[in-house]
């Protein structure tokens, strides 16, 4: 395949054909099954399913923490399973940002420092009107010399987006970035998130188990044992909550 043809440049990241299948005979378990899906470029986009439907493995594949047993993963044009360990690293230095559900952050170093933290590992020098754009963006203008510990579970994580976007990448990837916040906190870094994809033009990627996170997103795709089954543009909680107890009667969300 063309890697540089005009299809994969539309997408910020995408699998084609993805087969993830971890352990073998009585034990083999086929996370991602023969998935094809994209996520276009400054657009928000959510993954959910129920548990072991493949929704953490496709966002690890895809954003090169894991690889593929069989299919491709891209990122804009760039087919991940063609570099070298050398090669992937710096692509996931450069142009992939992520965000965890645990913050991350260093506690002895201080918010502007936790920022700019992967560049300053790298030895580069960010951008700093982007940077300084997006201290605002993320309301942390009064914060930048105070350390982890001095803030709040959602300030912590406010930190951690603006990390991961510091350096400009081409997507990033949030694994239950509101895992560990209360609703309010959480819905100050949704919408964060939301804030990063319209006004600053960024992709974000986001994993998560919970209606309404995912109604901030543009579009929702779903997964059921390890493949794609729906997509759902401008999402609203309770139309994600209905499709999610279809996928898992007994489970829910």
């Amino acid at each position: 395949m063309n890697t540089s043809a005009p299809v994969l440049t539309a997408a910020a990241a995408r699998v084609i054909d993805a087969v993830k299948v971890y352990g073998s005979g009585d034990t083999e378990v086929r996370a991602l099954d023969g998935v094809t899906v994209e996520f276009p470029a400054a657009r928000f986009t959510a993954i959910m399913g129920p548990s072991g439907s493949g929704k953490s493995t496709l966002m690890h594949c895809a954003a090169g923490l894991d690889t593929l047993t069989s299919g491709s993963a891209h990122i804009g044009a760039t087919d991940l399973s063609v570099l070298d360990d050398r090669r992937l690293t710096l692509l996931r230095r450069d142009r992939i940002g992520f965000v965890f559900q645990a913050f991350n952050l260093l506690p002895t170093l201080t918010v502007a420092e936790n920022i700019t933290l992967p560049m300053d590992l790298a030895g580069q020098r960010g951008d700093s009107e982007w940077i300084d754009a997006l201290i605002d963006v993320v309301g942390l203008r009064d914060r930048l010399h105070h350390r982890p510990s001095e803030l709040s579970g959602g300030q912590q994580q406010r930190v951690a987006v603006a990390r991961a976007f510091a350096g400009r990448p081409d997507v990033v990837f949030a694994d239950e970035p509101t895992g560990n916040l209360d609703s309010r906190s959480g819905e100050e870094v949704l919408g964060l998130l939301g804030r990063t994809v319209r006004e600053m033009d960024r992709t974000v990627v986001m994993v998560t188990h919970d209606p309404v996170a995912a109604s901030h997103a543009d579009e929702v795709v779903f997964l059921a044992d390890g493949r794609l089954v729906d997509r759902m543009p401008d999402p609203t909680p309770g139309r994600v909550l209905d499709r999610m107890k279809d996928l898992d009667p007994k489970g829910g969300a």
